[in-house]
């Protein structure tokens, strides 16, 4: 909705970030004639606090930009080649259709939709499009490529994804920041950390590269990559050994310790020193701090969680809160994810019951991680492909399998795009897509505990349509009449949530589109007298649920797939161990093509460890092949002392066609899954690198 009005001809409307970054910033975007000339963060915020990162503040250029598609577009050349041609709504929708029902007639599981969080939003996220598959019976997306070991871990330690008020982080005495380099991706929960800085309090970052976090902090634990679970394990240990526990904690509050802290007895500091590579004296120190520093405080995030062993890696870190009580403070506890301190209501949003077979014998799943082997595997195979919010051919593993897949010459390929991507170049059809600032959508955050509004600034460029709108239509096409998919944006949000929840505080939507966003209702220190919405209201270090299903009820390290100590012959033809985070500048692969920002990050760059760049003959500068038995690809070397000794970090993601060679990191990245959630294992990933021919 508007909220001021200087002129008759100026406007300020009120909006959400959509991309997939915990923050979830409030938006005001200023409006001038009928064009948004101003991206702001709204400063009655309180977690936006009227700043934006350097990426979205940069919307109106992205909006506005020269290369948008604001057209359907029809192939003309080959697959990969991005020769199209412009065509009409009409001739699109119709092809389209016809495609889909030969296909369903045959089997709609040839079908398959490929999303992620390009917009996280209700509506013109997994609103519409899911209904639409459902009814369909189209192969169901496991959508798993970011945080489902994370998710997944809390699930089966607390109950869900829950956690403390990203607010309260100013008010900590400690704050370990596990797998995140917040200045890059948690801007704003990096703001309450300096507060509680500025206050006194110890800030420690534990992560494999000495990141522009790390390096602001007081203490820097540089531990392998894949070795977090037994770090925590370590502490654990001496928590339980020198008897700094919350015993009074444990027993109301939490099941399993005995068990527990067997397990834990298994990982003396010495033994984790080894597995981590760093000293037993870092990790007896890290466990005193935490049990003396109070509140303490964990902000972890998804770094971590993308190896073999991830899930459990979260199971571990998630279970150390209640070990010192640390629940009892608002300033205490944990935070990875809180999409689940909103009431919402998954089922009535994208209507699993319109599933031919539902709930008995649904359509068959395939993994968004292993693209690449299901489109050149799968039986019975993939047919067509709708792709909408994502980029899997740039961001997905294995690269070059994933471009052999979508290089089929048989597979009917959809894009909803706003720039001509990768994958977009491998299109049959290419429709223009709306930017956040030319829809409605309502947004929860994985965050912070707000629900925010977008209301559209603008009408939508060109022929741009909102995804919703493009599926409602597709499914009366293919002549699917049930009133889930004739409904409109707003009664989309209503199923969304559940509004009159206790949590809600009896927002309505008119109020939170008038408001542009309000916080959920929870207690200021939520789990201070458990209450956790596992099982049994407690936090489970025993989970009766893994037990169950014949899978080890404890939190355990879990090597990496790719190692020298878990796999010490291939470590030997690749002894470096690749991570891949993302660059300041990008969002995953977007914003990869807006020149100001593509200017900032200049090239694919690898940073190297001195020792490892002298062993290789590399110098600063130089241009560097990397390789695996899977692929390789070519970066600028960086040579630095933030990059540890055998651990090379390559920023990502671009986009294949905007670099030397055609090849982003994830031409050596690995489809392999992590130990629960069946996530991506990316930075699981040995490689070797010499100087480019």
């Amino acid at each position: 909705m508007d909220i001021s009005q200087a002129s008759p001809l100026e406007t300020v409307v009120r909006g959400a970030c959509p991309h997939d970054c915990p923050d979830t910033c409030a938006l005001l975007v200023t409006v001038r004639d009928g064009k948004a000339v101003k991206v702001a963060g709204d400063p009655d915020h309180p977690s936006t606090h009227g700043a934006l990162c350097a990426k979205v503040a940069r919307y109106p250029e992205r909006t506005y930009s020269p290369d948008r598609i604001l057209t359907p577009m029809r192939r003309v050349g080959r697959k990969g080649e991005g020769r199209f041609e412009p065509a009409t709504w009409e001739e699109a929708l119709a092809d389209i259709t016809a495609r889909l029902k030969a296909i369903a007639a045959r089997d709609p599981q040839r079908i398959l939709p490929y999303s992620y969080a390009g917009t996280m939003g209700w509506v013109q996220g997994e609103g519409m499009a899911s209904r639409f598959f459902h009814r369909l019976g189209a192969s169901q997306l496991d959508r798993t490529i970011c945080s489902s070991p994370g998710m997944t871990g809390l699930q089966y330690t607390l109950g869900g994804a829950v956690g403390m008020d990203v607010e309260r982080f100013a008010d900590s005495g400690l704050i370990l920041i596990w797998g995140s380099n917040s200045i890059t991706s948690n801007l704003h929960f990096w703001t309450f950390a300096q507060q509680a800085k500025r206050r006194g309090a110890k800030l420690v970052a534990i992560d494999p590269y000495r990141s522009d976090t790390a390096l602001k902090c007081h203490q820097h634990v540089a531990l392998m990559p894949g070795t977090d679970a037994a770090l925590a394990l370590g502490m654990m240990n001496v928590l339980i050994a020198e008897d700094r526990l919350d015993r009074d904690y444990i027993e109301r509050y939490t099941l399993g310790f005995e068990a527990l802290a067997e397990r834990a007895a298994q990982y003396p500091p010495e033994r984790v020193a080894q597995i981590c590579g760093i000293a037993a004296d870092e990790v007896i120190g890290l466990a005193r701090d935490y049990a003396t520093l109070r509140p303490a405080a964990i902000r972890l995030n998804y770094g971590m969680q993308r190896t073999h062993g991830g899930a459990n890696g979260v199971r571990a870190i998630a279970s150390l809160p209640a070990l010192i009580g640390a629940w009892r403070d608002p300033a205490g506890g944990m935070l990875l994810s809180s999409s689940h301190m909103v009431p919402v209501t998954p089922s009535k949003q994208v209507r699993p019951e319109l599933m031919p077979g539902w709930p008995g014998k649904p359509p068959r799943t395939i993994n968004m991680v292993q693209i690449g082997d299901a489109l050149l595997e799968a039986d019975p195979p993939v047919e067509a492909v709708i792709v909408y919010n994502s980029n899997p051919v740039a961001v997905a593993p294995e690269s070059d399998k994933v471009i052999a897949g979508f290089a089929r010459e048989d597979l009917f390929t959809v894009v909803l795009e706003h720039f001509q991507t990768d994958t977009a170049d491998y299109a049959d059809w290419l429709l223009p897509a709306t930017t956040q600032l030319e829809h409605f959508d309502v947004h929860k955050t994985y965050g912070h505990w707000y629900v925010l509004a977008n209301n559209p600034a603008i009408a939508p460029l060109g022929q741009a349509r909102p995804n919703a709108d493009v599926f409602r239509e597709l499914a009366a096409r293919m002549g699917f009449d049930e009133p889930a998919l004739r409904a409109s944006d707003e009664d989309i949000v209503r199923d969304a949530m559940d509004w009159s929840a206790p949590q809600a505080g009896g927002v309505s939507l008119e109020q939170l589109r008038r408001e542009g966003w309000t916080k959920m209702r929870h207690a200021d220190a939520p789990f201070a007298q458990g209450g956790f919405p596992s099982p049994s209201g407690r936090c489970e270090f025993y989970s009766q649920r893994l037990a169950d299903q014949g899978l080890d009820p404890l939190p355990d390290w879990v090597p990496p797939w790719e190692s020298a100590i878990s796999n010490p012959g291939l470590a030997a033809r690749y002894p470096l161990a690749l991570i891949s985070p993302p660059a300041r500048t990008f969002l995953n692969s977007t914003f990869v093509n807006i020149p100001g920002l593509q200017a900032q990050a200049k090239e694919p760059a690898v940073e190297i460890h001195p020792d490892d760049a002298a062993a290789r003959g590399v110098a600063h500068g130089d241009m560097v092949e990397v390789f695996n038995d899977r692929g390789r690809f070519l970066a600028r070397a960086s040579v630095s002392d933030r990059a540890r000794p055998g651990v090379p970090v390559a920023w990502g993601v671009w986009w294949h066609k905007l670099t030397q060679g055609g090849r982003n990191v994830n031409a050596v990245t690995s489809q392999a899954l992590t130990d629960l959630g069946r996530g991506p294992t990316f930075y699981d990933c040995l490689v070797e690198l010499r100087p480019a021919p």
